[in-house]
């Protein structure tokens, strides 16, 4: 079979998203304390690992099309392996799937960073990916019961996501929600002298690397040059309104606009125009980036009101902005061939429907499949680190290794420091309220 320009654009394109989540472990690497950093850079690289594994062997099967059971997934043990898709074509889709489903369970690792343990976290993630991301793959890009035949679909519309609002922002928003709940808030949550995130430039070079990702993200199933253009322009459109909506919310509410800000709100832009990147116009993608930074930046204070404990904010990003883009597509989607579009475009109620069911039965099955996944879990080889370990530093109790070398002590994992030791670091009283959101934890004993 002949190589052509479609199937070197899916290859580069997958690509493109693989380097997303080496990017988000830096993301969200910088986002921690410095005795974090690397247990969370190893949850998301973790997660490529494990689920490359699971989906090679049956992942595919189940989020592919074909033979299916009851519509809800597919036959897992049809196409076992890939073995049925050598010699043809299919494994370049096969492994551009792999791609979207490592990213979303790496997203999931932000709500529960510094107090997992990572053993624990070796054991969720191939089963929260056969058991929870697969079967809505399924769902929304395999065929099943959200398509335009699906039990659900066929009477309320099929809902539009192109590129991931509800399989991965949506889903793993709410997942990291649920296993924040089950482990519980860090020490001293909301109530002790905080330390800021350990690493901007950190976090500045992940967003950076995420945004380029996002290109392929996104655009790796366009069909035609017209939709890639369309899809190009929005990807860049829509991050970077949010990215305003962002800082101008900072500078009202607290008087300065941050780095960390204008990261995160170009993440939010990201997370909202995934799901709309194909069917929306560019004065769109900028209205909701607009919106969509903006209120994530008030959303990321909820969980001090609401008592849950979501440490780098995959709620207040993810679940939001992913709720926002995936939502906003009943009012904005643009009429095409086969489809009225949204409201504002004359198209009636319908697709808003579609996409408010959407996102109510991937919320709920996400949080109910996780919470028995992180519950079995928690209940039997514990998901949580000891209080100690959290004290001294879960690089160094769970990996015998440190991120940095302070003052001649090596990464070696001999060292263990005694919690006296550590420094009170009193942050200045002159920083954004997400800033305050990312570290609002006790730094020693």
């Amino acid at each position: 079979m002949e190589l052509t320009t479609t199937h070197v654009w899916m290859m580069v394109c997958a690509a493109l998203v693989l380097l997303m989540s080496p990017a988000l472990a830096f993301f969200y690497g910088g986002m921690t304390r410095a005795k974090s950093v690397l247990n969370m850079m190893m949850m998301s690289f973790s997660a490529i690992s494990l689920v490359t594994v699971v989906w090679v062997l049956w992942g595919n099967s189940m989020a592919g099309g074909g033979a299916n059971i009851g519509g809800l997934f597919g036959n897992p043990a049809d196409g076992f392996g890939m073995g049925s898709l050598v010699g043809g074509d299919g494994l370049i889709a096969a492994g551009y799937g792999a791609t979207f489903a490592i990213i979303t369970v790496a997203l999931i690792s932000g709500a529960i960073a510094d107090r997992a343990k990572f053993g624990a976290w070796l054991l969720f993630v191939p089963i929260w990916v056969t058991l929870v991301y697969a079967p809505i793959a399924y769902w929304v890009w395999g065929g099943g019961i959200l398509g335009s035949e699906g039990a659900i679909g066929s009477v309320v519309g099929e809902a539009i996501d192109f590129a991931g609002g509800t399989v991965v922002h949506i889903n793993a928003g709410v997942a990291g929600l649920v296993l924040a709940l089950i482990l519980g808030k860090r020490r001293g949550f909301g109530k002790d002298p905080s330390q800021r995130p350990h690493n901007i430039p950190l976090v500045m070079l992940g967003a950076a690397l995420l945004w380029f990702g996002w290109f392929g993200f996104n655009g790796g199933a366009a069909s035609t040059v017209e939709e890639a253009g369309l899809i190009w322009i929005n990807t860049l459109a829509a991050p970077s309104a949010a990215l305003l909506g962002w800082i101008a919310v900072e500078r009202i509410r607290d008087g300065h606009s941050t780095s960390l800000g204008a990261a995160s709100g170009i993440v939010a832009g990201l997370v909202a125009i995934t799901p709309a990147c194909a069917n929306i116009s560019p004065v769109a993608a900028l209205g909701l980036g607009l919106v969509a930074g903006a209120v994530s930046a008030l959303a990321v204070g909820l969980k001090y009101r609401w008592g849950y404990d979501d440490s780098l904010d995959v709620v207040g990003v993810h679940l939001v902005s992913g709720i926002i883009g995936t939502l906003a597509l009943g009012f904005i989607a643009l009429p095409v061939e086969g489809q009225d579009g949204g409201l504002f475009y004359g198209g009636g109620f319908r697709q808003l429907w579609a996409q408010l069911a959407a996102c109510i039965l991937v919320m709920a099955f996400t949080a109910i499949m996780t919470a028995i996944i992180g519950l079995v879990i928690h209940k039997t080889l514990g998901f949580r680190i000891s209080s100690d370990e959290e004290i001294a530093g879960i690089d160094l109790m769970q990996h015998a290794e440190t991120g940095y070398e302070f003052g001649g002590l090596g990464t070696g994992g001999t060292f263990v420091p005694h919690p006296a030791t550590s420094s009170h670091i009193k942050p200045s009283t002159n920083v954004s309220e997400h800033e305050k959101d990312q570290t609002k934890e006790e730094v020693s004993a």
